[in-house]
């Protein structure tokens, strides 16, 4: 793809995101989303075939944004002294990460329509938030086998982990339509979160 041709796909993908976001699936049309990219529609239909694929790559674009945190996950140091440090320091870019308005009202987005298309929903699903939860849970067996943590289920160590961090603000914003949340806000669940963790997963015997 030529660099004019591939400013015209960013140019869709940005104008059918704003056009989803702000008229729902159903309600965005082509004719919308080309207006809006300031091309013709059939400039839009050559880079996508139609609005469902269309729709499918942006819904799985941001699942790239959660890379640099997975990395994070596996990459804890087995340091017993600054465990919590490190644990909140990754709460707080998980934190970051997931309540990051676009992932907020794209996650609204793919709810609503996962009854339409329940493959994309859990393609989404597993390609983002389940393959983090796969690492942060191999790295709780790490820890728990260097004697850091005490972990039977690393699987639900992580989900447990993950919950105290967004029960609190994912909901919030998903229910009330608040997205922003300012950094006093997102380090104090960070620390919260990872305080409540240790508190029942730290190996007490060996810290």
């Amino acid at each position: 793809m030529d660099s004019r041709s591939a400013r015209k796909h960013e140019a869709i993908l940005e104008a059918a995101t704003g056009a989803f976001l702000d008229k729902g699936y159903s309600g965005a049309s082509m004719d919308d989303i080309a207006k809006l990219a300031a091309v013709s529609k059939q400039t839009v239909y050559k880079h996508f075939a139609d609005k469902e694929k269309l729709f499918a790559e942006i819904v799985l674009a941001t699942t790239d944004r959660l890379d640099t945190t997975i990395d994070l996950l596996a990459d804890i140091p087995t340091d017993a002294a600054n465990l919590e440090e490190s644990l909140t320091r990754l709460a707080r870019q998980f934190l970051t990460t997931l309540t990051h308005p676009r992932v907020i009202q794209l996650r609204r987005l793919i709810i609503a329509n996962a009854d339409v298309f329940p493959d994309l929903g859990t393609e989404w699903y597993e390609r983002g938030f389940e393959r983090g939860l796969a690492t942060l849970a191999a790295t709780f067996r790490r820890l728990a086998d260097e004697g850091l943590l005490r972990v039977d289920d690393p699987v639900l160590a992580a989900n447990h982990f993950s919950g105290l961090l967004l029960w609190i603000p994912v909901n919030k914003a998903m229910f009330t339509g608040r997205s922003q949340y300012t950094d006093a806000d997102l380090d104090r669940h960070a620390a919260a979160g990872t305080r409540v963790f240790l508190a029942a997963y730290r190996d007490r015997g060996r810290n």
